[in-house]
């Protein structure tokens, strides 16, 4: 058996994975108001580490620990429905499939179960709260507090209706 092959999509991997770093690198680095880089580079990591805490919790409904379960698997099994080997594209997929999870385990669960769950940075929770789709304390930079008490004409999302 001839080891090139494999050699060639390990070095293809691990290239690939440079990439996304130095991209998410130059991100954070470009808006550090919003993730640090360190925050940036420990939000996979963290992310894993909530997937299983979440997937654990007994009181998370089991539809919603079977979703976690299936999205694992998913990200653990090299057959994407794009696959990885292509650059950013590879693993946008994946950063949906995550999204899509995450929203369906929150609806089920409860934001507070995010909250709980979550032992990383607070940047690092705005953003997965941001990618759940979760509003509320935080994930907006603001408090969570709505100001509008409805008798400046506005309907509650900005707009003059007076």
């Amino acid at each position: 058996m001839s080891w090139e092959p494999v050699l060639e999509i390990v070095v293809a991997v691990l290239a690939t994975y440079g990439v996304l770093l130095a991209c998410l690198a130059i991100y954070a680095r470009r808006h550090p108001d919003v993730i640090s880089l360190r925050d940036a580079l420990r939000l996979g990591p963290d992310l894993l580490g909530l997937i299983r805490r979440l997937a654990a919790d007994r009181s998370v409904p089991m539809r919603a620990r079977i979703l976690l379960g299936l999205l694992a698997v998913y990200l653990v099994v090299p057959i994407d429905l794009v696959p990885d080997f292509l650059p950013v594209i590879g693993y946008a997929d994946d950063v949906v499939v995550i999204a899509v999870t995450l929203r369906a385990v929150v609806r089920a669960a409860g934001p507070e179960a995010l909250v709980r769950h979550w032992k990383g940075s607070d940047a690092g929770l705005r953003a997965v709260r941001a990618l759940a789709g979760v509003r509320g304390p935080g994930a907006d930079g603001t408090d969570g507090a709505d100001t509008d008490d409805g008798d400046d004409g506005a309907d509650g999302a900005g707009r003059n209706t007076a």
